[in-house]
């Protein structure tokens, strides 16, 4: 289920469009303002973020330019949402980093449409990407199926390697251990969710530089684990 972020100082708007989200198959959370829509997006990288225009500072444009100077949330789908709907105000959002733009008043089901056309639009560029991952002196080479660090390779088990490609590709997300658990092992696995920490602890010994203090794969306590990008 995809999650969607709404951020409009609106709640009548706010809920409008959660309802609509909701009632089309998506997972949605609000906010009033930027800044608290920033915070909860540090702490968990939504699919897609709906953002209104005018809300109060930082507004709508101020908060798509974070996102997309933010390596963690540089590609998230952005759909502004305002009732500016001249042409030049269009060109603005686009320029700045919008994905699409969506003028007051609205149909909910267009909006869900342009929501899931910009999901789909974000997997195939994900599917057309190179399938080399890389963070730092980290390199991933999913067809070659080879992990190197710095000029040194690395050699990793078939599980470390699919756990090690989940996280960096959901890199700034925090991934649940079931979550883990089910895309990495499959739901054929019956064993617990200690399993993933295991193996969360033997990445760590050979991909970390400080296993103790991990920079790359970090613990987010009481619900799982997130790969931290690094320049």
């Amino acid at each position: 289920m995809a999650l969607i972020y709404i951020a409009d100082d609106e709640l009548n708007i706010r809920k409008l469009v959660s309802f609509g989200l909701k009632d089309s198959g998506f997972e949605t959370a609000e906010f009033p303002d930027g800044t608290q829509l920033m915070n909860a997006v540090r702490q968990r990288v939504p699919d897609a973020i709906i953002l209104d225009w005018m809300m109060p500072q930082p507004d709508g444009l101020a908060v798509c330019r974070m996102l997309r100077e933010n390596e963690s949330t540089r590609t998230v789908p952005v759909l502004m949402l305002t009732a500016r709907g001249e042409e030049i105000d269009r060109v603005l959002g686009l320029e700045i980093g919008a994905d699409d733009y969506i003028v007051k008043p609205f149909s909910i089901k267009e909006l869900c449409a342009r929501v899931r056309a910009v999901l789909r639009r974000a997997a195939r560029q994900d599917n057309a990407a190179d399938q080399v991952l890389t963070s730092g002196d980290l390199t991933v080479d999913i067809t070659r199926h080879s992990v190197t660090k710095g000029d040194a390779a690395i050699e990793l088990t078939v599980k470390e390697f699919d756990l090690l490609v989940m996280l960096m590709k959901n890199s700034g997300k925090v991934l649940t251990r079931d979550t883990l658990l089910d895309k990495v092992w499959g739901i054929e696995y019956y064993g617990d969710t200690r399993t993933v920490d295991v193996h969360v602890r033997y990445l760590r010994q050979k991909i970390e530089n400080n296993p103790d203090d991990p920079a790359y794969i970090q613990t987010v306590r009481g619900v799982g684990y997130k790969f931290s990008g690094q320049n």
